[in-house]
């Protein structure tokens, strides 16, 4: 008898998603049409509603649609015992690093001045600053960082990094521990956000650390919404102090639209598509860690949901 996975993603995508499992020998169920007590064996989802996934029994793995847990965070969400699965696949790791490679090279290289110049039909020129004199620091070191941090690397810009434990990774200068935030922040041209949302991370991005940027720098925030503080953000982009935003994430989305970010000439919006989960290369992540589980073998990317990745 196969084996049971439920999908609760993209809907209109169900189709693809049934496709993308065809090789894995397994009874693709809608997330919609599970009934209470169905016994399942594995579930993908995004946001599951409190209580649901308590009412499968058999459950084995609980995987992430998405690259955060911050949806599967909260009061009777996760049943105890069951492992979580992170998504960790290439298509959503090369589609973070093309959105901040596209993003810091877009400022690096003046282009929204040089827009607002064609407005204005304005023929001025600003500059060149070569890449290695500029710095790009990332905050978050993990899978989708280090992608980011080697993607920048063959323009010669300096990369540091920091992330709450040490790491290492060649080519990048390393910071870690909340007392080695601030020494980081100042030294980046460019600051790109990709940490996880967790009770240590909420509202990072605010004025106490963001002050100590150098005057004119860009942050780039693709993590989570509740990581930045908005009117911190306007203030010091208003100021002058922050040159540019590009902000993908929102602490509430959709973001409405009389947020005043939306008409901020100094921010570049996106509705949180920085890098999207694609059914046909996040299958191959989801059905190799279910063969792992049949053969008896530990599992990749496993989470540890107390500290929220």
């Amino acid at each position: 008898m196969a084996e049971t996975l439920a999908i609760k993603a993209d809907f209109e995508r169900f189709d693809e998603w049934t496709e993308a499992f065809r090789p894995g020998n397994l009874e693709l169920v809608h997330w919609d049409d599970l009934k209470a007590g169905q016994p399942l064996d594995y579930a993908l989802v995004w946001y599951p509603e409190p209580g649901a996934l308590h009412r499968h029994p058999g459950l084995k793995i609980i995987f992430s649609v998405g690259a955060g847990l911050d949806h599967l965070v909260g009061e009777n969400i996760l049943p105890p015992g069951i492992p979580v699965v992170r998504m960790v696949e290439t298509a959503l790791t090369l589609g973070m690093a093309e959105y901040v490679v596209y993003h810091v090279l877009r400022h690096h290289r003046f282009m929204p001045q040089y827009e607002q110049f064609q407005r204005d039909r304005a023929w001025e020129e600003i500059l060149q600053i070569p890449a290695n004199q500029r710095t790009v620091g990332i905050l978050g070191m993990g899978v989708l960082g280090t992608a980011c941090a080697q993607a920048l690397m063959p323009f010669g810009f300096s990369i540091i990094g920091w992330s709450r434990t040490e790491k290492r990774l060649e080519g990048v200068e390393h910071y870690h521990g909340a007392d080695q935030l601030d020494r980081m922040i100042s030294r980046c041209d460019y600051l790109v956000c990709l940490l996880p949302y967790t009770r240590a991370t909420r509202h990072i991005l605010r004025r106490e650390h963001l002050r100590h940027l150098p005057e004119g720098a860009v942050l780039i925030n693709v993590g989570r919404g509740g990581l930045q503080v908005e009117d911190d953000l306007i203030e010091m982009l208003d100021s002058g102090h922050l040159g540019a935003a590009v902000l993908d994430v929102f602490e509430k989305e959709p973001l409405p639209p009389d947020n005043p970010l939306w008409s901020h000439p100094r921010v570049t919006i996106t509705p949180h598509v920085a890098s999207m989960t694609l059914p046909e290369t996040s299958a191959r992540h989801v059905l190799a860690n279910i063969e792992r589980c049949r053969a008896g073998l530990p599992l990749t990317h496993v989470a540890d949901m107390a500290r929220g990745y």
